[in-house]
């Protein structure tokens, strides 16, 4: 029996949520709600605050995780990023860079691999 894909992401999240948090980054929101979509976890280290999208696999046969962020997906979460910096204008004090990472987990290793993609993409992507 497959385990629960849904669940399976929620751990994916949880561990990269662990993983910023050991980084010394402040969780600003969690599978933040903006529009039709969803920011996987918004992130701030000092001055920047990192729109950040996480991706995990359990083996390699459809690739690497973050080859899951197509262009297509980067467009989409500039676009949600714009709406909720929008709604938050507060959240831009004392923040001199707005940047897209990606957490890559390689969940085939035991303990599984996080991997941070910063800056991975732009907002004109």
């Amino acid at each position: 029996m497959q385990p629960d894909p849904h669940e399976f992401g929620r751990a994916a999240e949880r561990l990269a949520v662990h993983y910023l948090q050991e980084q010394a980054y402040r969780i600003v929101a969690v599978n933040q709600r903006v529009g039709r979509g969803e920011i996987d976890i918004i992130a701030r280290r000092g001055a920047v605050l990192a729109f950040v999208e996480v991706k995990a696999r359990r083996t390699r046969t459809c690739g690497a995780p973050e080859d899951a962020v197509t262009a297509r997906k980067c467009r989409q979460i500039a676009r949600l990023a714009a709406l909720w910096l929008g709604s938050h204008p507060r959240a831009l004090a004392g923040v001199s860079d707005v940047r897209f990472d990606i957490i890559a987990i390689d969940a085939q290793q035991r303990p599984p691999r996080v991997r941070h993609l910063r800056a991975a993409f732009d907002g004109g992507a």
